[in-house]
């Protein structure tokens, strides 16, 4: 069970990670979110054909619950880039998993899921941390556009996580989601949004978090998933945006506040307590 929980940590540091560079690609101005997207959507497949092959194990493009994983990708990858045009970095991912947390407990509930008192309670907990420490002082306002596009993406990665329990393979599968999700991840850019920026730095960026931490993080995640049941693979999610804020901390010297921390901790408290009895013992 601890090998269990040690993957999970760095599957979510892998998603944390994503946050990182899509911020520092687009942000800067480096690559426009539409091309990011599709960067790293084609290096995520390439690395994971590479991979299949290899492996000489087959690729399921043509399987018919393929299209509920590459429909769900696409739409995450696409309103992920484009939210962090006009969304505070904090809010954009409250707003992210928040509504990934909504979408899989409906979905599952919908499902016939039976959820216990404690993981709700935990879910709760972990999402009324998650929001003190990621909401803006002072009432800032959200953009509205970039709020839609990151509840899409929300619910594409709530999607995507679901359609993964049942899963044979998780690296073919995450391989024959990303190609079929690749010329769909493309279509904006025939929206007139070719004219955005489009650098080196930007497309290394790009090619990063798709090879290593969207590809490889993916296909761990594709593995972990049915290991977990739904409001727990949605609650331990909540901890990548603290990750992430902790990382960028890190990595730009900034130095957390008292909010950081206490918030961290409610947030990783109610995961806990989310937890299924035999992944805490």
């Amino acid at each position: 069970m601890y090998r269990l929980i040690a993957l999970v940590a760095l599957t979510m540091v892998a998603f944390a990670a994503n946050s990182l560079l899509n911020r520092a690609a687009v942000d800067s101005g480096a690559i426009g979110p539409a091309a990011f997207a599709v960067v790293r959507v084609g290096a995520g497949a390439a690395t994971l054909v590479a991979l299949v092959l290899i492996r000489r194990h087959a690729l399921p493009l043509w399987n018919r619950r393929r299209w509920a994983g590459a429909l769900s990708l696409a739409a995450y990858m696409v309103g992920f880039s484009a939210a962090y045009l006009t969304l505070d970095a904090g809010v954009g991912a409250l707003i992210l998993f928040g509504v990934v947390q909504i979408t899989m407990f409906t979905l599952s509930a919908l499902g016939g899921a039976r959820l216990s008192t404690r993981q709700v309670a935990g879910a709760g907990v972990a999402f009324a941390g998650l929001g003190w420490v990621l909401w803006p002082a002072g009432g800032a306002p959200v953009s509205l556009s970039g709020g839609l596009w990151m509840v899409a993406a929300g619910i594409g990665w709530g999607v995507y996580s679901l359609s993964g329990r049942g899963e044979p393979a998780a690296l073919s599968a995450t391989a024959a989601n990303f190609c079929l999700a690749l010329p769909l991840t493309a279509l904006p850019l025939l929206w007139g949004q070719a004219a955005a920026p489009v650098t080196a730095p930007g497309v290394l960026l790009a090619a990063v978090a798709g090879a290593v931490t969207s590809g490889m993080g993916y296909a761990l995640w594709y593995a972990l998933v049915p290991r977990l049941n739904p409001a727990t693979a949605a609650t331990v999610q909540l901890s990548v945006p603290v990750i992430a804020l902790a990382a960028g901390a890190a990595l730009l010297g900034e130095v957390p506040g008292v909010r950081l921390i206490l918030g961290a901790a409610v947030v990783l408290g109610g995961i806990a307590l989310a937890l299924p009895r035999r992944a805490r013992d």
